[in-house]
């Protein structure tokens, strides 16, 4: 996942009544069936770091669920930081024939948490410039590796000590050990005292190319650490994300975003019944104007859309809430890591056809899945 856009901040709000999008011209209506608590929308910057943005995001939320952590910013920049030497060493290991580069997915979170821990925004931004912005610094570490990567004969073995060198001098060293409303913690420390565990979830998606309820390697360039998912039926993984959000949990959510019909200025995400070459201006222009037929999404359909590469794992959002149009229709409420210039100051809607034909996998808590579904996959 690794959208470069510019973004900014807002706090979310828990609204319950009609609201309209606030776009002139539309004449979308959306009244919230459930909204949840999240932390304000971080700005990511001129980065490929989308995964950590939303990851942690939804960590905020799980911390503000459970009534610990409140107000509290983690630290994108942390997990970034920590997970660099690991691609690193995975793709001179892999002699340059694995991914590397900012992307990454929800297993970098979780492997992060698990490992190292977190830490707070105050103690680490990561960031020596005003703007977020990896380009040089990416450059750099990407020469260096292929010329690692692809060489023949011996590595010198402190390679990893350079590129090191390179990252502490952009980003700087991460904490080993730091100082936070007047207690001593280390990462590991402060993760467990928040009672943040890498154990309490998992990533799931919906393929047919793997047997449902077991779990296999997602095949995306940013799971490079071959990190296993659960599968599951198509209407699984809707009643899963669904169910989340209706007790109480949110949900980390990686997708497509690359559609034409993936709106972020219009505040929307839905799928036209007729396939946008064939659809009029006129009938484009509608599109974000008022709710229409949405296209059925069977299995087969989402399938065929991974298969030829039309659905990639290319960004990493939160969803927050659900709500519904004037007609009926249900919509994700989604927090977004690109800026508040949009209608919704950083959120947007996705219909659910919209997840179900470009969701690539979700990141949940064990305890939010149904409990019929949750015993076909072996979760206890």
């Amino acid at each position: 996942m690794k959208k470069w856009i510019v973004c900014a901040a807002l706090l979310s709000c828990t609204a319950v009544m009609a609201q309209n999008t606030n776009k002139e011209g539309s004449h979308y209506q959306f009244t919230t069936i459930k909204n949840l608590d999240a932390y304000d929308v971080q700005n990511q910057g001129m980065t490929g770091t989308c995964w950590s943005f939303s990851g942690l995001s939804f960590f905020e939320s799980e911390l503000l669920r459970s009534g610990k952590g409140q107000g509290l910013n983690l630290s994108e920049m942390f997990v970034v930081r920590k997970m660099y030497p690991l691609k690193a060493a995975n793709y001179v290991r892999m002699h340059g024939k694995a991914n590397f580069g900012e992307g990454g997915g929800f297993p970098d979170d979780l492997l992060c948490l698990r490992r190292y821990g977190l830490v707070p925004q105050t103690v680490y931004d990561g960031n020596r410039t005003k703007m977020y912005n990896h380009a040089e610094m990416e450059s750099l570490l990407e020469g260096f590796l292929k010329n690692i990567g692809n060489r023949e004969g011996t590595i010198n073995p402190s390679w990893q000590k350079a590129f090191n060198g390179v990252l502490d001098s952009y980003m700087g060293d991460a904490p080993e050990k730091f100082e936070y409303k007047g207690k001593s913690y280390t990462p590991q420390s402060f993760a467990k005292e928040l009672g943040l565990n890498a154990d309490d979830y998992v990533i799931v998606t919906s393929f047919t190319h793997h047997p449902y309820y077991e779990q296999f390697v997602l095949e995306v360039p940013d799971n490079w650490n071959w990190e296993k998912v659960y599968n599951v039926p198509l209407n699984d993984m809707i009643s899963i994300a669904e169910n989340a959000i209706n007790t109480g949990y949110t949900v980390a959510w990686a997708a497509d975003v690359s559609e034409k019909y993936f709106s972020f200025p219009n505040g929307l995400a839905v799928v036209p019944e007729k396939d946008w070459d064939e659809m009029t201006a006129e009938e484009r222009k509608k599109l974000f104007e008022e709710p229409g037929t949405e296209k059925n999404i069977t299995p087969e359909v989402r399938q065929l859309a991974f298969d030829n590469y039309e659905t990639q794992d290319d960004h990493g959002m939160h969803l927050v809430g659900l709500a519904k149009d004037q007609n009926g229709n249900k919509y994700f409420r989604v927090k977004n890591s690109w800026g508040t210039g949009n209608f919704g100051q950083g959120y947007f809607y996705a219909s659910v056809p919209y997840f179900a034909y470009k969701t690539t996998n979700i990141l949940v808590n064990k305890k939010s899945i149904p409990a019929d579904i949750a015993k076909k996959m072996g979760i206890k």
